[in-house]
Parts: structure tokens; sequence; C-alpha cells
């Protein structure tokens, strides 16, 4: 892992520039609903533009055995532009979703996982995800956007599920 940058400039604040350093970064929530119900929402990619505020477009390219979704491509909007991304899905265990990126234009790495535990009535779900940008960005810039994508992601969630539209 590359070590951070330090640039100064005259009359400038220090800034740490971050480059080819991935950040890692873990956002927990409870869901009131069961695990089973979670996971099917986070299978059925094909209704994530319907609840995930910034997808525009999904298309699963390949399946599992079991059916599940193995490849998938999306289009996003991100940072005042449209982005596209693939990712290759794992199913470890019922308890977890995990992906890892196969290709991807303004990112190197957007690797993660959901997991699903239960706790009661209820679930909770923690998300993990690690993310690369080929853009060099100030790391308060990155960490920032991380950690919206991340809160936005639970709270989108969140409210599909709970308000039972799956």
């Amino acid at each position: 892992m590359a070590a951070p940058v330090r640039l100064t400039g005259r009359g400038a604040a220090e800034e740490e520039i971050v480059r080819r350093m991935s950040d890692h970064a873990t956002e927990k929530t409870t869901i009131a609903a069961d695990a089973a119900a979670i996971r099917a929402v986070l299978l059925d990619f094909a209704r994530y533009p319907e609840w995930v505020r910034d997808l525009k477009e999904v298309e699963v390219l390949g399946t599992d055995e079991e059916g599940r979704a193995s490849a998938v491509r999306f289009r996003a909007a991100a940072m005042g532009r449209s982005t596209s991304y693939t990712l290759e899905y794992d199913y470890p265990s019922d308890e977890v979703i995990a992906w890892t990126l196969v290709e991807g234009d303004i990112m190197r790495t957007l690797d993660g996982h959901y997991t699903l535990t239960p706790n009661g009535p209820s679930t909770d779900v923690d998300y993990e995800l690690e993310i690369d940008l080929k853009l060099p960005l100030p790391g308060f810039v990155k960490r920032r956007s991380q950690g919206r994508i991340m809160h936005a992601a639970l709270r989108d969630l969140k409210a599909r599920v709970e308000s039972g539209a799956a």
C-alpha cells in the first residue's frame, strides 16, 4: 500500500493526498425484518434503480448454479458524472453477500460485503466497503464520499425492506 504524499505550497495548509491507497470502512444498522427478507431485496438487482437513488441502470450478466447473480453491471451517477462498473458476486454463506470489482471507469477497487445477523425479530446488517478511485482526491474527500455512499445504501435498504415494497 502506498504511503500518503504530503503536499505543501506557499501559505497553503498541508493537505494529505492519498494515491493508490484504498479506503476501508464499516457501517451498521438494524432492520426490522428477518434476514431472508433483506437478502431477497439485496439479490433483486433488477429492482435496485427503484430504491437506490443514484443507480440509473442495472444489468445481470451471469448467474450461478442457484440462479443468483454472479456478475452485475451498474451505471450510476457519481461526482457529477455517470460511471459504470461491473461487480462479481460471491455467497460464502446464507449470512454474507460479497462482491469484488471486475472493471470500473473511475474505480480500481470497489469490494465489500453485507453480513446479515438475526437479532430477535430484527436483523443486524454490517456493511463493509473498500474503495480505491483512479482519480487522485484528498483523503478527507474520499472518506466523506465513502461515508455518504455507505450511509445512503443502508438508509435506502432499510426503507425498502421496512416499507414492505420488496
